[in-house]
């Protein structure tokens, strides 16, 4: 499912116009980008899951062309943790 298709359901589910779900979409992206912004590190999604910003710790990799060694810095990652709820759904779906 794309964004598209997921305003046209929304849309159809809410009884609002897509306009009005593209509005309240942005707004949900905007809210949470605000808060991770201002230093949260942790925002739920209830029922879905929970995005949390990680730190990567530095490390060493090595270019097969040249072999040469080369040092990554440490950085913050976005990252997804499924609910409970989300994983035992998933689990039982028969395989693709």
């Amino acid at each position: 499912m794309n964004n598209k298709e997921l305003q046209t359901e929304l849309s159809r589910r809410l009884s609002l116009s897509q306009k009005e779900v593209a509005g309240l979409m942005k707004l949900f992206v905007d809210e949470y980008t605000e808060r991770f912004s201002e230093g949260e590190d942790e925002l739920p999604f209830l029922g879905l899951g929970t995005l949390e910003v990680r730190q990567k710790e530095q490390r060493v990799v090595v270019n097969p062309m040249t072999r040469k060694r080369m040092l990554i810095p440490p950085k913050l990652v976005l990252a997804f943790r499924p609910s409970v709820s989300l994983k035992s759904k998933i689990k039982n779906l028969p395989e693709l």
